[in-house]
């Protein structure tokens, strides 16, 4: 017969062993959850992200410019210092039923580059044919001449707006595209950009510089 002490220096290692084990689970369970919560966070993460690890610094307009690598259109753009003009390619939710859409971005010094909302009224204006044709809620099409250079191309504005939202569109260059438009604006005292987007994004112009200024913003246009 174990004496009691015996019986205690038995159930000692059992009891130790028990308690291991509980807490091997428990360590496992909260590995488990934080390696959820991280999936989680990923999940809701923008789809641009200005990551400190992947970012290059191009200064344009005099502004310094954090710019994830990935943002980059061409990869021989991507080296540090400063920039006549610099190509993005960026994915926004600007399409037919939100879906996401290519848009290139064009950078250039303020300078370079003038509003296609100017442009409405001291080129596009001179230019307009005398039908208008119906699109995107909003917005009024306007055909331009056939001559220096506008063949085939479109105005579409906001006729309403002291500062109207202006893209111009060519037609597609083949029967299973879709036309291509621009829009260039004024971003602050020293930067402009240039847009390029496929015709069906014009669906969404009123939330097209909603979507896009905040990217911007992340890497430090504004």
């Amino acid at each position: 017969m174990l004496t009691p002490t015996a019986q205690r220096s038995q159930a000692s290692p059992v009891g130790f062993n028990v308690a291991a084990i509980m807490l091997a689970l428990a360590l496992l369970g909260l590995g488990l959850a934080y390696a959820i919560d991280a999936a989680s966070r990923h999940s809701r993460e923008a789809p641009h992200r200005a990551d400190e690890e992947t970012a290059l610094t191009r200064t344009i307009g005099e502004r310094d410019l954090e710019i994830p690598l990935s943002w980059f259109r061409y990869a021989e753009q991507r080296v540090e210092g400063f920039a006549k003009q610099i190509d993005l390619q960026l994915s926004v939710p600007l399409g037919p039923g939100a879906q996401m859409r290519s848009v290139e971005v064009t950078l250039l010094p303020r300078s370079r580059a003038r509003p296609s909302s100017r442009l409405l009224d001291g080129v596009y204006l001179h230019q307009f044919l005398p039908e208008q044709l119906s699109g995107p809620p909003g917005l009024v099409g306007k055909p331009l001449a056939g001559k220096d250079g506008f063949e085939g191309e479109t105005a579409w504005y906001d006729p309403l707006s002291a500062d109207p939202f202006v893209a111009k569109c060519s037609a597609p260059v083949t029967p299973d595209a879709q036309a291509r438009c621009l829009r260039t604006v004024h971003l602050g005292p020293s930067i402009a950009a240039v847009y390029a987007f496929d015709a069906d994004v014009l669906a969404n112009w009123r939330r097209f510089d909603d979507e896009m200024q905040p990217l911007l913003k992340r890497i430090g246009v504004f």
